[in-house]
């Protein structure tokens, strides 16, 4: 009995969906990683995506309304920071004390205004000599083609500023991911 039913419903079934007026048909996408998609799964970036991610502006990263520039310093640039993105550029004066909350706050306002020297509010850009204004209200970044560019879309031969290389790129629905060997000045 139960392989009569069984066989009964797959003779049936295909017949039943093929003739129903309301048949959806789903077309084939191929959908493109976001930027958070991609700072998710690249190690060689972990560092930076692990302080922008702490951040209200990362909801960028996801947003495929907008387009953005992402120059994502590698691990190793972060680490050899003399000063982390979270410290003050200057220490605070010895025997000055300030609470738990004042430090938190002057932790993310400067973790903020690092991750936001690294984007650039518009996708894609040019490496031809163009200054870009980046979401760090006052900070530019100039992007020249390097020895060897074929291009002003050569992003490989590229020098972001004071002599950073780009090293790596990935493309998002949302904009581009540029890696770089080295991190953005603040001053």
């Amino acid at each position: 009995m139960h392989l009569r039913l069984c066989t009964l419903l797959g003779l049936l079934l295909p017949a039943l969906a093929q003739s129903s007026p309301e048949q959806i048909v789903i077309g084939q996408t191929t959908m493109q990683p976001t930027i958070a998609d991609l700072l998710t799964i690249e190690a060689s970036a972990s560092i930076f995506y692990s302080y922008a991610r702490e951040l209200t502006l990362s909801n960028a990263f996801s947003d495929t309304g907008s387009q953005l520039t992402v120059f994502a310093p590698s691990n190793k640039a972060v680490m050899a920071l003399a000063r982390k993105p979270h410290q003050d550029p200057e220490p605070v004066d010895e025997g000055v004390i300030i609470t738990e909350e004042e430090f938190d706050a002057r932790s993310k306002t400067n973790v903020e205004r690092w991750v936001s020297a690294h984007l650039v509010p518009q996708s894609p850009i040019t490496f031809d000599g163009q200054t870009y204004a980046t979401l760090l209200d006052g900070k530019s970044l100039t992007l020249t083609a390097g020895k060897g560019s074929t291009g002003a879309s050569d992003w490989s031969h590229a020098i972001l500023g004071d002599g950073i290389h780009i090293v790596g790129m990935r493309e998002a629905s949302n904009g581009v991911v540029y890696f770089v060997d080295g991190t953005v000045l603040l001053d």
